[in-house]
């Protein structure tokens, strides 16, 4: 806790001079240009692998990047609702969902029901990727390469929200009308390396 304390003071007395004038020019308002859905985990810092400062970036993080897919129902939703406010309101430009690397969420998809049982919400929250994880069990090649498994199935998952992010009304008129970028990024956490999706051609590029 101590850590986090000195952390904050640093930012005070130190950080936050270096950035004053753009907090001073954000400090009524936010204008992002992009939305990113990200995954939770401890090793993805969205500003730092896109090299962007503050306002700019509308930040959604869940476990294994998921992006429910679209449904009007009274119930609260999170990652549907942020959604909304950053294409409505914010009116941003461009949606990236960024995956990652040994995937803890994506690795979550092929544990035992024992393990499951553990985390209930996290087994149900999965479920929304079903289609991922069906695709990889039915080939039995790549479900004996763990290595394989792991990256296919994290491109894929990346694949897979992006679709759902169609089942938007709002999001597909844009798209359809050219006013909305929406990009699928694999980020690989021990080179640093990002791959964008290609959806002519069906494949993850190095940037």
């Amino acid at each position: 806790m101590e850590k986090l304390f000195e952390g904050a003071k640093k930012f005070t007395n130190s950080d936050f001079l270096e950035y004053k004038e753009i907090f001073k020019s954000i400090q009524n308002s936010q204008k992002p240009h992009t939305l990113f859905i990200g995954c939770s985990d401890s090793r993805i810092v969205p500003n730092l692998i896109t090299n962007t400062m503050p306002g700019e970036l509308f930040v959604i993080r869940n476990i294994a990047n998921i992006v429910p897919v679209y449904r009007e129902v009274n119930e609260f939703l999170a990652t549907t609702s942020a959604i909304e406010y950053a294409v409505k309101i914010l009116n941003i430009e461009n949606i990236i969902v960024c995956g990652h690397s040994n995937c803890g969420g994506c690795n979550a998809f092929y544990l035992s029901d024992d393990e499951l049982e553990k985390i209930p919400h996290t087994r149900k929250w999965i479920q929304l990727s079903k289609k991922v994880i069906d695709k990889v069990k039915s080939d039995q090649e790549i479900m004996n390469d763990l290595v394989k498994r792991e990256w296919i199935t994290e491109q894929l998952n990346i694949v897979e929200q992006i679709s759902h992010l169609m089942t938007y009304p709002y999001i597909k008129t844009l798209a359809d009308e050219n006013k909305i970028n929406i990009y699928g990024w694999h980020y690989v956490i021990q080179t640093g390396k990002i791959y964008n999706y290609n959806r002519e051609k069906n494949i993850f590029e190095l940037i």
